[in-house]
Formats: C-alpha cells, sequence, structure tokens
C-alpha cells in the first residue's frame, strides 16, 4: 500500500513538473502585440479596464486607433487610478462607437461625464466583486509571470477576482513597473489568460501627496487628539487625510495600525516615522487595504513587501470584518451636508463628482468598532470664482444631491471650528451641534432656516 502510495505521489509529481517545463512554451503561445490585442475588441461587446492602477495603457492606444470603426462598445471601470485620459475616449467621437462607466470619478472622468460619454454606476464597495456578471473581455495591466507561470495582478485585487469569474476573454498586459503586491487573490495564472501582451512598461500613475491646507491642518488638529494609542487608521486621499496623517506621524500618539480601501503615501509616512506597529486584534503586523494609488515612493514601498497585503474589497470594506477591529478609526471627507446630518461625497447638484467608495462601510464598520470613531471632514464653506461664499453645511441639501452617508450612519462632523458629535443626538440637537462647527457668518441664518424646518424652537431645550 505504501508503495502504491508512492508511486502515486510520483506520478503526480512528474506531472506537475511536465506542467512547469511547458509555461514558457504557452506563454510563447499566448503572446500577442497591442494591436492585435485591441482587434480582438469586438462591436457591441463590454469591456473592463479594472481597477486602480490595473487600467492598460498600449492596448488603449490601439483600442483608440480602432474607435471611429468601432460599433456599441462599451468601456467599464471602478475606481481607476490614472494620471490621463483613455485613447479610446480622446479617439472616439460618440457614444455611437464607444461609451464609458465607471464606478468612481476621477478628474478625466468628469470632463468625460460632461461631454455625455460616461454613465455612472452606483455601488456600495465592498458588494463591487459581486456585481460583475457579464464582462465580454476584461484587459488590464499586471507584473510579469514568475517560473510558475503566475502573474500578479498589483496592488489592485479589490473587485479583479469578480471580474476574472464574469470575463469571457482575459488579455493580460505585462508591465515591469507594476508593483508586485503580497497579499490574498493577488495572482492569475497563466492557464486562466488568454492572451498576453508584453507592454512598453509605462510608468505607473502619479497621485502626488499633496501637503494640507491651513483649513485641513485646523480641522486636523480636532481629530487627532480622539486618536489613542492602538488605533486602527482608514485614511481617504487628498488633503485632510494627508493632514492627518503628518500630525499623527509628529504626534505621541503609538502603535498604530493601518486597514484601507485605498493605500496612499501617508501610510509609509506612519511606517517611517515609527508610528504603525501592526498591534491590533486582527491581522497583526499587516497594513491592509484594497487598492493603492500615491507617488513612486509608495509603489515602491508595496512591491514584494509582507508588510502591506492587499485584499479583496469584500474583505476590507466589510462592516463586520471592520467592526471586528478595536479603535478602528474611519477619516473621510464630503462634499456638504445638511442640517438634518445627511452628508453629500458625491454630487454637485445633478453632476456626478465622485462616488460613494467606502464611506458608508467604515462609517457603519467603524462605529459598531469596541472604542472606534468614524469621522466625516469638510471645510465650512466655499468660496467661488466669482468671489461669493457658501456654507458646505447648509439647511437643505440641493435639488439632485445624492445621499452618501445618512444621518442614522453619521458619527463626527468636523470643520476647522470643530467636532459635532450626532450618534445618539435628536433632530434639534444635531441642528445645534452642526451650527456650531458651521462658519460664524452663516449661523444666523441656518438657526432661521432651522426654525423654519421645525428643528428649532422655543421648546427645543426642554428637558422632562
Amino acid at each position: 500500500g505504501y508503495l502504491i502510495q508512492l508511486l502515486q505521489v510520483m506520478k503526480e509529481e512528474t506531472f506537475i513538473m511536465y506542467k512547469l517545463s511547458q509555461v514558457p512554451e504557452e506563454y510563447k503561445k499566448k503572446l500577442i502585440t497591442a494591436e492585435q490585442a485591441a482587434a480582438l475588441v469586438r462591436d457591441g461587446e463590454r469591456v473592463s479596464y479594472g481597477l486602480g492602477c490595473s487600467a492598460p495603457y498600449d492596448i488603449d492606444i490601439e483600442i483608440g486607433k480602432r474607435a471611429k470603426s468601432l460599433h456599441g462598445v462599451e468601456i467599464v471601470a471602478s475606481t481607476i487610478v490614472k494620471d490621463e485620459p483613455y485613447a479610446a475616449y480622446l479617439n472616439s467621437d460618440s457614444n455611437d462607437q464607444i461609451r464609458f462607466a465607471t464606478g468612481h470619478m476621477n478628474g478625466f472622468e468628469r470632463k468625460m461625464c460632461k461631454d455625455g460619454r460616461c454613465w455612472f454606476l452606483p455601488i456600495l464597495f465592498n458588494e463591487l466583486p459581486k456585481y460583475w456578471q457579464h464582462i465580454d473581455k476584461l484587459i488590464i495591466q499586471v507584473h510579469p509571470m514568475d517560473q510558475w507561470g503566475n502573474f500578479n495582478i498589483g496592488p489592485q485585487a479589490s473587485d479583479l477576482r469578480g471580474l476574472i469569474r464574469a470575463a469571457k476573454m482575459i488579455i493580460l498586459e505585462v508591465n515591469q513597473n507594476m508593483p508586485k503586491a503580497l497579499g490574498y487573490e493577488t495572482e492569475l495564472n497563466l492557464c486562466d489568460v488568454d492572451y498576453v501582451v508584453e507592454g512598453s512598461n509605462h510608468q505607473m500613475p502619479q497621485i502626488p501627496n499633496r501637503p494640507g491646507t491651513e483649513l485641513d491642518d485646523k480641522i486636523a488638529d480636532h481629530i487627532i487628539p480622539l486618536i489613542e494609542d492602538g488605533s486602527t487608521l482608514q485614511l481617504g486621499i487628498g488633503g485632510i487625510p494627508s493632514a492627518v496623517g503628518k500630525k499623527l506621524a509628529e504626534s505621541d500618539v503609538q502603535d498604530l495600525s493601518g486597514h484601507t480601501e485605498m493605500l496612499v503615501d501617508s501610510y509609509v509616512d506612519l511606517y517611517e516615522a515609527g508610528k504603525i506597529t501592526g498591534k491590533k486584534n486582527r491581522d497583526k503586523g499587516k497594513i491592509m487595504y484594497a487598492f493603492a494609488g500615491g507617488t513612486q515612493r509608495l509603489y515602491d514601498f508595496i512591491n514584494d513587501n509582507q508588510i502591506v497585503f492587499n485584499a479583496p474589497v469584500s474583505y476590507i470594506n466589510n462592516i463586520g470584518v471592520v467592526a471586528s477591529i478595536d479603535k478602528f478609526i474611519s477619516i473621510n471627507g464630503c462634499i456638504d451636508l445638511d442640517l438634518y446630518g445627511q452628508v453629500n461625497a458625491e454630487t454637485a447638484g445633478y453632476q456626478q463628482i465622485s462616488g460613494t467608495g467606502g464611506q458608508l462601510d467604515f462609517a457603519q464598520g467603524a462605529f459598531a468598532s469596541e472604542g472606534g470613531k468614524s469621522f466625516i471632514c469638510v471645510h465650512s464653506t466655499r468660496k467661488f470664482k466669482d468671489g461669493h461664499v457658501e456654507s458646505l453645511i447648509k439647511p437643505t441639501l440641493p435639488q439632485g444631491t445624492v445621499i452618501t452617508t445618512p444621518r442614522s450612519a453619521v458619527h463626527y462632523i468636523v470643520t476647522e471650528y470643530g467636532t459635532a458629535l450626532l450618534k445618539g443626538k435628536s433632530t434639534w440637537e444635531r441642528a445645534e451641534a452642526l451650527i456650531n462647527v458651521a462658519h460664524p457668518d452663516f449661523r444666523e441664518e441656518l438657526i432661521k432656516q432651522a426654525e423654519k424646518m421645525g428643528i428649532w424652537t422655543q421648546t427645543s431645550k426642554v428637558t422632562m
């Protein structure tokens, strides 16, 4: 019996070795040019460019060259980290040729939206891998293949497994500059790939780590005292999270950890300052993230680094997972909010500016965490080009505004004038707390409007 088992093991090992010996040959069989890959896109197909830094470069240029001859093609993506428009967009004239859809909105996608060329996909980010049901072709950039035939998909495990499952055809564009992201579900084997293109190794898109403004610093000053030793941080992108990260790096707060949908340069700052030790009660020693975007310094930090752990967004943004991490701190921004505490982080009236992302996921998860806190930050006012100033805390949100985080899920609102705790507060108490952190020039008018709305009356303060 032992001999039979040994022979069986030897047979299996021989089979594996044989298969491995065929990897270079199979790779060559699947190798095509970017032009050939673009030629595979047919009329009426739905094509995905993936997420994060995965959007193809060379194949997109070639699709752009074919754009005017295509009909009814849709290109979809979600939260793409890219510093220039798609060639497929720049070289097409109408939606009859190529139309676009996105689960988020970066700068050039907003331009596409204004042009009537791009539609928004409303999502709860933690659910995204389950959304993808029909993708004709998945075209993404990846890290080069290893000796075992595995391609690392780069720092964007987020929803790529869902896209891989849904795709009828998978075309990879290999980029030597794509960082190798260690983690869970970060590998794709050659046997599951239809075609491979060796790209021109275009540099990863760079998102400058811009410093916070004076107002951002003031907002950060209100948050830092509420962050305890041993907290786990979720930081978004932008001036306020950057200011919080910088001030934490210079503070006395110790033993921080990271668990975030988007990994940004602030985490590198905190790690190099010795603030991140990973002593959390879940995924110890790991900075957990769903996708990354930042400077080359961030990509170098990610590359083949066991400390940063990439995982699907269905895990990272899972409310139960977040809630299970003690002292979880979520810090996000918004566009404006109203006196009920309803938060808009997506639209300016009818215009889509950004996406839901994981704001609601983390707002709920952080509050449910033992000792956790969720902060939504906003400047008290916005100044327009014509010189007029408006309050970003409004009596009610303008018509067409999308509610990103409902009033029932909001914990803290922070402006440069202070912190408003909304959980457990009545509508009158909420209005009072929000008016207290509004710009002083607008407080009297907000009180008058709150009175008209019936949430600020002479009997509001009466206690029984």
